[in-house]
């Protein structure tokens, strides 16, 4: 009868949490209308539909539109998805309501190895760049969950958020040792400073495709993901086997925040918030966190992106710093509240 019930219960949810993930899409594709609208200069809605549907190279509005402002916003928004899926993930694996990428090596881990690139390979590709950032983030992530787990107890998440700061802060500080020993400092202040505007379709070509399988992966992990957020024993007990979720969690979030930071640089505090946002929008399934996680992520890196081009236009201030101006008050507010929003 529990269980009946139980079953009930979720399937009375289920257009409710239909009905948010559809304005969320509603949504990104207003938000990523508007930006595209939005700039130096002043392009109407009818030119954007126009633009796509019927590109004509001739128009000068169509070549501003399809060369720069649509790759650009398609980059802010494969970011924001990835980097808020990958937040998610890493709450309910690791049970901390404040893990994000960021807090975790991952982010700093990638930079570093963008670093190591750009100084001993300084005309590689992007494809390689995608690699580094891979095996940076990967190298972040093993130190932090091995230091994490060194003591007697296991991985706590206050181990976990307190190795974390202390990895992401050597990475960080080696990153940068590497970038003034080669002179570097200029071509990695915005990876540094977080941004899209250099974003490219044939970027988006090899980024998309890898993006889009993480993020399909983590969709179907969702069910899993969520029996874990119960914690370990109680998913050892319900049958799982939790430590090949863990480690195919954990590959999910490595592809998805090396994807990230190789496209836009150190991006902190989105894969933090939206994942807490969508959690008081359609409850604690996983199964729906996840995608409206993408979505609302996605809208964020959109806005995010948008009022970096214009709140001190004709200069563009790095969307690392405008996500940021919500995000520190946003995890100040959640560590007084314990980690709970509500």
């Amino acid at each position: 009868m529990e269980v009946k019930k139980e079953n009930r219960g979720h399937a009375s949810l289920r257009p409710a949490r239909m009905a948010v993930l559809a304005a969320g899409m509603v949504l990104l594709v207003a938000s990523i209308a508007a930006a595209i609208s939005a700039g130096a200069a002043d392009i109407q809605f009818s030119a954007v539909w126009r633009a796509v549907f019927h590109y004509e190279p001739a128009r000068e509005a169509d070549r501003i539109i399809m060369s720069l402002r649509l790759p650009r916003e398609l980059g802010a928004a494969v970011v924001g998805a990835t980097l808020a899926v990958s937040g998610a993930i890493m709450q309910g694996m690791t049970r901390n309501p404040l893990a994000d990428p960021g807090l975790l090596g991952l982010n700093a881990g990638a930079s570093l190895g963008l670093a190591c690139l750009f100084a001993f390979f300084p005309h590689a590709s992007f494809g390689a760049k995608m690699l580094f950032s891979f095996i940076g983030a990967a190298a972040g992530a093993g130190i932090v969950f091995g230091l994490g787990s060194l003591k007697k107890g296991g991985l706590t998440p206050l181990r976990l958020t307190l190795a974390g700061a202390a990895v992401s802060a050597l990475l960080t500080s080696l990153g940068e040792g590497i970038a003034l020993y080669f002179k570097l400092s200029q071509d990695l202040a915005f990876w540094s400073a977080g941004g899209v505007s250099g974003t490219t379709w044939p970027q988006l070509e090899l980024v998309l495709p890898v993006t889009a399988a993480g993020l399909f992966l983590a969709v179907l992990m969702g069910k899993g993901l969520t029996v874990l957020s119960f914690g370990e024993e109680t998913a050892k007990g319900l049958g799982q086997r939790t430590f090949a979720v863990k480690t195919v969690l954990l590959l999910i979030v490595l592809i998805l925040a090396g994807t990230a930071v190789s496209l836009a640089g150190q991006v902190a505090f989105a894969g933090l918030m939206v994942p807490h946002l969508a959690r008081s929008l359609v409850g604690a399934d996983y199964r729906w966190i996840l995608p409206c996680s993408a979505v609302f992520g996605a809208v964020l890196l959109v806005l995010a992106d948008t009022a970096a081009r214009t709140i001190n236009a004709p200069y563009e201030t790095p969307v690392g710093a405008v996500v940021s101006l919500v995000g520190v008050p946003f995890f100040l507010y959640l560590a007084r509240r314990g980690g709970k929003l509500r």
